[in-house]
């Protein structure tokens, strides 16, 4: 099989970090983040056949089934930017998913290199999760405390004043979310335990302390 040790699942749950992990990684690595939302709404931008197909069920508010999922993946890892790896961010989710990526990897030649979790405690995942916003106009990512703007009202990275929060980002919602990581996604560590691809980090601290013990793990 072909692997370069750039094939990496990052796991956690909401509010853990594993999208800021993924930008750091994504520089240090030379190879794409791959968030399931972002692909979905891209190949639905684009007006693909299952783009189209995914933007629907989501202009609907309704699940956007596994075999849809996988098969967006299968079309963006064939693209050029994927044949030195990937970081995969969001997925999988569930055991089944998890299986069908071992599938798709296995008829491309490749095979994951990794599978990090990264934990965190449920009180600082909250705190994470409320009191974050990001740049409409770039997409860096603040926090009303952890990390605001230096200049305030200004975007430390494309100088924009358009802000935005998700709806979602809410005790109730957040709590809710968790619940379904904890009895969805967990299931899925023991599998990739299983298979010696897991490695379990602590995510509590700073960011640039995180990202030194993934890049410890990758070995970059």
């Amino acid at each position: 099989m072909i692997s370069s040790g750039k094939h990496l699942v990052l796991m956690a749950p909401p509010g853990g970090g594993k999208g800021t992990q993924s930008r750091i990684l994504r520089e240090l690595l030379g190879v794409p983040h791959l968030s399931t939302g972002d692909m979905l709404r891209e190949a639905g931008r684009q007006g693909t056949p299952l783009g189209l197909e995914a933007k629907a069920l989501i202009d609907k508010g309704c699940f956007v089934p596994d075999e849809l999922i996988i098969k967006v993946i299968s079309e963006r890892l064939d693209e050029d930017d994927c044949k030195e790896g990937f970081i995969l961010d969001g997925f999988p989710r569930t055991l089944p998913q998890a299986k069908a990526l071992d599938s798709l990897l296995f008829e491309k030649g490749r095979r994951l290199d990794h599978v990090i979790e990264i934990q965190v405690p449920d009180d600082l995942i909250i705190q994470r999760i409320i009191g974050r916003f990001s740049c409409a106009d770039c997409g860096a990512m603040y926090h009303d405390t952890l990390k605001p703007t230096k200049v305030m009202g200004k975007c430390d990275d494309c100088g924009g004043s358009n802000f935005i929060r998700r709806q979602d980002d809410n005790w109730t919602t957040v709590v809710s979310r968790l619940k379904t990581y904890y009895s969805i996604t967990t299931p899925v560590l023991p599998y990739y335990e299983y298979q010696g691809l897991l490695t379990t980090i602590d995510g509590t601290g700073e960011v640039d302390a995180v990202a030194e013990k993934l890049k410890k793990i990758i070995g970059i």
